[in-house]
């Protein structure tokens, strides 16, 4: 089939629902939060993996190698960041759920301990963070779309997007050579002219990164970084080899 004609009869078909928590298949919990010095310190990441997966959440390291519908999109999946507000002789940890554009689709409320022991007062604060994501009684539910109430024209479709590899989902082109720089809160892609490319911002997700000013992500797939973005409501999808 024609792939203009092909996204032509997706789009007039349907719209997309806005989402909610019970859409997203997957938690990420990185390996390491801000607040503490080491990968799972005082088993911070170990517990919040756990508590997510016990509350019926299909949760993952950040370090395991994703199902291939996450990798292939991250957008399935919410990253959660547990944030440390404690003060003196109070532990306080608030758990944030984000999506793959970096927007809050949950946060809980704040739990607390008055533990001594650092691993003491952060499992009793995490845990106490925990109840209100529990009270969600999350279950998956795919993303359902409702019939559009008129056809979008063919001729209002621009398609930018490349060929995509059916196996792999991501376009077969030769990846474009970037150089990374650093910034103070990630990094500037830039060509061999020299010119900047992307601005990317860093998240706590290994090897996914947030595209400054642009409606998108870059995450490595394969060994190659991928970048997905939405121009004037198109989706586009590049290849690129990083050196960083």
């Amino acid at each position: 089939m024609n792939k203009l004609l092909f996204i032509f009869l997706m789009l007039s078909a349907s719209i997309f629902a806005q989402k909610n928590i019970n859409n997203y298949k997957y938690v990420i919990v990185p390996k390491k939060f801000d607040f503490v010095k080491k990968e799972d310190q005082y088993q911070t990441s170990s517990l919040t993996k756990f508590l997510f997966n016990n509350a019926n959440f299909n949760a993952l390291s950040s370090e395991e190698e994703f199902p291939l519908g996450l990798a292939n999109d991250r957008c399935l999946g919410l990253v959660a960041f547990v944030k440390d507000d404690s003060r003196l002789f109070t532990t306080k940890i608030v758990i944030e759920l984000k999506d793959c554009f970096n927007n809050i689709i949950f946060s809980s409320k704040e739990g607390r301990s008055k533990q001594k022991d650092y691993k003491k007062a952060y499992h009793e604060s995490i845990r106490d963070a925990f109840k209100s994501i529990e009270a969600l009684n999350y279950s998956y539910t795919p993303l359902k779309v409702e019939k559009a109430s008129s056809p979008i024209a063919v001729s209002k479709i621009k398609v930018i997007e490349p060929k995509i590899d059916v196996k792999n989902n991501i376009k077969e082109t030769k990846a474009t050579s970037l150089y990374a720089q650093s910034t103070p809160k990630g990094f500037q892609l830039v060509n061999t002219k020299p010119e900047v490319i992307f601005q990317i911002l860093k998240t706590n997700a290994k090897d996914v990164f947030i595209l400054k000013d642009k409606n998108g992500i870059l995450y490595k797939y394969n060994g190659i970084w991928i970048a997905e973005y939405y121009k004037e409501s198109i989706k586009v999808i590049e290849k690129y080899e990083v050196k960083f």
